[in-house]
């Protein structure tokens, strides 16, 4: 299938510019069955995407025509095939406002870059939602035209099933399901007639030269305004302070009131409500994932939603309408989170990658954004001389080529230094992924030299996971 999948990006590719590629990387997997890839040519970049869902990319596409149309920032669409299946569009990078938050227990408040960015995000997120409704046809949205009855008891049963069920916390259905229906029927009268882009949350936000643009809206449908925001403000593992969240309420506030007129008093009080819904919604989706996809990256994320839950708990703002749930919420929210889902192994694992620049640097699959990468193209090159073309970076004759030069011996060692430390503090501090990676011109020889011989040093040197990978190893000689 894989091949089917590069070969039917190839041929949209080069349908488009006439020219073959000069190389395709596929990018990190996301929680869906849409694969990406990035196209190098020319010294340019676009994405490639493939989707066996043809009426979610129909309803992507659509809606980055409408909002470019509109002069919002969204990815330009250069192609899409026949089929359906496959198109591409701008590559926006590798930046998300997700990746730029501290990501770090310790610290209590967000910086003012940080804050700002937040900023500039939320005084597009009302462009979308009013001026985005525009003449846009709400029927070829997916999977439904408004995020409305229907919409929301399938996120509450999302959560029932996925999550609830499987936590071990006991409740009884029938009250549960009363709740679940005066919930929804106050939900769907608020007002709704906006565009809701249904997953606004800093993974979807990508940071280019200081400025937002935004993916992933394919979901997106007729909504209360509301919902966005609190998908954003409680967005788990970006761990917002609660107390900035305040702040970045009032902010988006006072830039809707640009666009629609509203009382901002109702409009909290919803505005919680609607927190409660999306925190829920994503519980099941970290049971699904996490507990029945056996996705450990998404059991991270469950003791940040149960903080959230548990803070609206404090605070007075869970639904009175919805007694049952209300204190089965109360219950989770003070409960372990081991002892709910079972939590991702503890323990660093060192994720270290030998690479080719052709193919483009690895991506993060672990949502850290950081990590190592060093270049190792300054290193004397045995791919040049013809008696090592036939070998790489594993093989005895290039081990001991490179062992002997004395650069290579100095940039390991100060490769070394930099890396142990690291380490060293991602121990203490408690943290469960780091990335290092080794490029070189082809992925055959330095790089995979340096990566192996950095796994060997730091795995006898700390109690961690070691992961490693040659990312051009199906390119090697038959041999290997």
């Amino acid at each position: 299938m894989q091949w089917n999948i590069d070969q039917a990006i190839t041929k949209l590719f080069e349908s488009w510019q006439h020219q073959k590629p000069d190389a395709i990387s596929p990018l990190a997997p996301s929680g869906s069955n849409r694969k990406y890839f990035r196209i190098f040519y020319q010294d340019k970049t676009c994405i490639g995407a493939f989707n066996p869902d043809i009426r979610e990319n129909n309803a992507f596409l659509t809606l980055s025509e409408h909002f470019l149309a509109l002069g919002l920032p969204v990815p330009k669409v250069y192609a899409r095939d026949a089929d359906g299946l496959c198109y591409l569009v701008s590559d926006l990078g590798d930046t998300t406002l997700f990746s730029l938050l501290p990501h770090d227990p310790a610290v209590k408040t967000f910086n003012t870059q940080t804050m700002n960015l937040y900023r500039k995000t939320l005084d597009w997120l009302p462009a979308f939602q009013v001026k985005g409704k525009q003449d846009l046809d709400f029927n070829i949205c997916y999977p439904r035209h408004a995020f409305d009855r229907h919409s929301m008891m399938w996120d509450l049963n999302y959560f029932k099933y996925y999550f609830l069920k499987i936590s071990g916390i006991g409740f009884d259905e029938q009250k549960l399901e009363d709740d679940f229906e005066r919930f929804t029927q106050h939900l769907v009268n608020v007002p709704s007639d906006f565009f809701l882009y249904r997953d606004f949350q800093s993974r979807n936000i990508m940071i280019v030269d200081q400025e937002p643009y935004f993916i992933d809206y394919q979901g997106g449908r007729q909504g209360a305004l509301q919902y966005d925001v609190a998908s954003l403000l409680f967005d788990a593992k970006a761990n917002i302070p609660f107390e900035q969240r305040q702040v970045l309420l009032n902010y988006y506030i006072e830039s809707l009131q640009k666009w629609v007129p509203i009382d901002e008093g109702l409009f909290k009080e919803n505005f919680y409500d609607f927190a409660v819904m999306r925190i829920l919604q994503a519980l099941g989706s970290y049971g699904f994932r996490g507990g029945v996809e056996k996705k450990a990256l998404f059991l991270q994320s469950v003791p940040y939603a149960l903080k959230n839950l548990r803070w609206l708990a404090e605070m007075d703002y869970l639904p009175k309408i919805t007694p049952h749930l209300s204190s089965l919420i109360e219950k989770m929210a003070h409960t372990a989170p081991s002892d709910i889902l079972p939590q991702p192994p503890k323990g660093l694992t060192l994720h270290i990658r030998s690479f080719s620049y052709k193919n483009g640097i690895p991506a993060d699959e672990w949502g850290n954004g950081g990590g190592f990468v060093f270049d190792c193209r300054a290193l004397p090159n045995p791919g040049r001389e013809r008696k090592f073309m036939e070998h790489t970076g594993l093989d005895q004759p290039v081990i001991e080529y490179l062992q002997k030069e004395d650069s290579v011996i100095d940039f390991l060692g100060s490769v070394r230094n930099i890396t142990q430390n690291a380490v060293k503090n991602y121990i203490e501090r408690g943290f469960s992924n780091l990335m290092i990676s080794f490029g070189c011109t082809g992925g055959q020889h330095r790089s995979v030299y340096c990566a192996e011989k950095l796994a060997k040093h730091l795995g006898k040197e700390f109690e961690v996971k070691i992961d490693l990978k040659h990312q051009e190893a199906h390119n090697w000689p038959k041999e290997h």
